[in-house]
């Protein structure tokens, strides 16, 4: 039976394309360095991957079950997949248009060039003759395709080459065709010496070594096509968890088979022929719909390694210190006196992340400090974080580390940090089945006088040095009694056993989170009908789950002023008379990737304010351990509206507003220009 599509609701996997759409257009502003636009460009590639590789294998697996609908939307899988095949590929080839025309041409021109094989000089073709001997041939392993070798198990996401062969090697055969795959320890672009350069920087793509020499592989066979070629696969992993004894035992044994799940995307370079590509396709089990030819490398996301090899300070944005709270600025500063005099905000990357890692690192040197417990959900695979937390426990400190193994991406580096924490001796526990944990929180317990008191560190990111660099996010340390009773009590959940009990101030998921959201949008409604002060702000990375869109709905028809700041995917539709005309939905796409969840409620002016480590989306409601948490300081709560809500309410250089039908259009300012990041960047003294 095929479900009415519901046009209250919009498409989560074109709404993500619509994402896209916007940081496409970031490489594409002449006004950002040319570097950092490069970046942008291998942003979407990376975004693309994760969506082919999670969103688009998903709506292909229920096209084979006959799924009715892929969400609250009620449109047909078959069609979304339509919608999104042709989508993608009109973005595919915007970025391949912009890279080709625009990026490439403008680096050359400021002294960085990828060279082509006809651009190469005599000296330099020397040079990538002799590499490719030296450092590529030893560890390249050409197949042919006939009966006793069959078509290779190709990586997913990896590089190889489909080679068209004539003539008969030394056994007799001429099968024809032969794979090449690029072991994932070459370097996918090659800086050629600075003696053989004729510009600051140039660069060449393997691809283009294996090109020129691919014959070298083949002695005596006459090469008649190489077209470098690359398969995406579903990566979302399938663990029975009613079923495993040992979660982590279980995941070590299902990774290695991520990268060798059903293909859901082939991309082919352009001079690739429809026969190598009907071939190619017919091996992964996929159609013409699947197929995405580029006129370029196909690992274009291998880019973004460039930005970071290339010391030209003109290219790139300009360089930053993040700013410490005055009060954390002392050198000798113990960072828990300071929180026992008020709590700490942190606004990052605005604000240093050091206090955070100094926060634990002290808690493992502090000889009172008698006990730690910390979430890890991304933490990175060299974490000073979590080397400090193994240095407290081989201390004989009580640490406890809830390491969620299950984060996407993040399985292997954190199945190895549980291993190195229980070889300490900390207590690791897995959390709960059937529900990540996701909520930021680290808890300090430390022996004061006669008695113990507890410290907490609560964000809206993750613990992790190098994206509290690149994402905005807020962190609150905190010795309220209350609060870090809350926060013990979440701990108690995840470690032991036991009923939920009622929280004093946080709201936590999968628990009461949903039903306080609602009852806080629903009472705005009942302020707004009363003729009391009301409204809602609300910043987030998305914003899918029904209830919450239908009570905004309703909240909207009440009169409620709704501004939602929603980076990615809304499915909620704005400025709809009669349902939704008193709400605007935007989204800020700028240097640093918006991450901070802020949830505001006039309350007839109370102004209630709390940060999140969760989206209002189904799965951070009801199959995640999530945490809400009010920021009860005056002060604080006027700092969070002041720099995480106002200034991109202002925003008119990196805003897109939303339309009715799901599309953005660019918020350009010509006078009083607002870019709510530069502010804050400014404000921290930005150098």
């Amino acid at each position: 039976m095929t479900k009415t599509p519901n046009t209250d609701y919009l498409n989560r996997e074109l709404g993500l394309l619509e994402f896209n759409r916007r940081v496409l257009a970031q490489a594409e502003d002449p006004s950002h360095p040319l570097l950092e636009r490069l970046r942008y460009l291998c942003i979407v590639s990376s975004n693309l991957d994760e969506f082919f590789e999670i969103r688009v294998a998903g709506l292909k697996e229920q096209i084979n079950l006959d799924s009715p609908s892929s969400g609250p939307d009620g449109m047909n899988p078959s069609h979304v997949f339509r919608l999104v095949s042709e989508k993608s590929h009109e973005l595919v080839a915007k970025q391949y248009q912009m890279l080709n025309d625009g990026i490439l041409p403008a680096l050359a021109e400021r002294g960085v060039r990828f060279l082509r094989r006809g651009d190469w000089t005599e000296a330099q073709r020397e040079w990538i003759r002799s590499f490719f001997f030296r450092e590529l041939m030893p560890v390249l392993t050409p197949i042919g395709l006939d009966p006793s070798h069959p078509f290779p198990r190709v990586l997913n996401k990896s590089l190889n080459f489909a080679i068209e062969l004539e003539g008969r090697d030394a056994f007799g055969r001429n099968s024809g065709t032969a794979i090449v795959q690029a072991p994932r320890i070459l370097p996918r672009v090659v800086q050629l010496p600075k003696e053989l350069c004729e510009s600051e920087y140039d660069f060449v793509f393997l691809s283009s070594m294996l090109h020129a020499h691919v014959e070298e592989l083949f002695v005596g066979m006459s090469v008649l096509q190489c077209s470098q070629f690359r398969v995406t696969r579903n990566s979302d992993l399938f663990v029975d968890e009613e079923e495993v004894k040992n979660l982590r035992i279980a995941l070590q044994g299902e990774l290695p088979q991520r990268h060798f799940g059903n293909a859901v995307r082939l991309e082919v370079a352009e001079n690739c022929s429809p026969s190598m590509a009907e071939f190619l396709l017919q091996q992964f089990g996929l159609t013409q719909d699947d197929l995405y030819r580029v006129n370029g490398p196909v690992n274009l996301s291998r880019l973004m390694q460039i930005p970071d090899r290339v010391e030209r300070a003109d290219l790139k944005f300009s360089r930053f210190i993040p700013g410490v709270p005055a009060i954390l600025q002392k050198k000798a500063a113990n960072i828990f006196q300071v929180i026992r005099k008020g709590d700490v905000l942190l606004h990052h990357p605005f604000e240093s992340f050091q206090p955070v890692i100094q926060f634990i690192q002290q808690a493992a040197s502090d000889p009172l400090v008698i006990a730690i417990k910390q979430t890890v959900y991304r933490t990175g695979t060299d974490s000073i974080i979590m080397e400090a937390l193994i240095n407290a426990a081989q201390q004989g400190k009580e640490v406890t580390v809830v390491v969620e193994l299950l984060a996407r991406f993040d399985e292997e580096a954190n199945i190895n940090w549980a291993g190195r924490l229980e070889e300490a001796g900390a207590h690791v526990v897995y959390g709960v089945v059937g529900h990540k944990t996701h909520a930021k929180m680290a808890m300090v317990v430390r022996r004061e006088g006669d008695r113990l008191r507890r410290y907490v560190h609560l964000g809206t990111g993750n613990y992790h040095p190098r994206t509290a660099k690149l994402y905005t996010d807020f962190g609150l340390f905190t010795c309220n009694e209350e609060i870090c009773s809350d926060v013990n009590d979440v701990f108690m959940q995840l470690t032991g056993l036991g009923r939920a009990g009622k929280l004093k101030h946080l709201w936590q998921s999968p628990f009461s989170l949903h039903a306080q959201v609602l009852l806080a949008i629903q009472q705005e409604a009942r302020n707004a009908a009363a003729g009391l002060p009301s409204g809602i702000i609300a910043k987030m990375n998305a914003l899918l789950e029904p209830e919450v869109i239908q009570a905004l709905y309703n909240a909207s028809k009440a009169g409620v002023k709704i501004d939602l700041i929603v980076r990615g995917v809304c499915a909620l539709r704005p400025g709809i008379p009669g349902l939704s005309e008193n709400i605007r939905v935007r989204s800020i796409i700028g240097r640093f990737l918006e991450h901070s969840r802020i949830f505001y409620f006039r309350s007839n002016g109370a102004q209630n304010v709390y940060l999140s480590s969760a989206d209002w989306m189904d799965r951070n409601f009801f199959r995640r351990i999530e945490i809400c948490f009010p920021i009860l300081d005056s002060k604080l709560k006027r700092r969070v509206i002041a720099e995480g809500l106002k200034p991109y309410l202002k925003d008119n250089c990196q805003a897109w507003e939303m339309d009715t039908e799901g599309h953005y259009h660019r918020k350009r300012g010509r006078s009083n220009i607002c870019c709510a990041q530069a502010e804050l960047l400014s404000a921290k003294k930005a150098v």
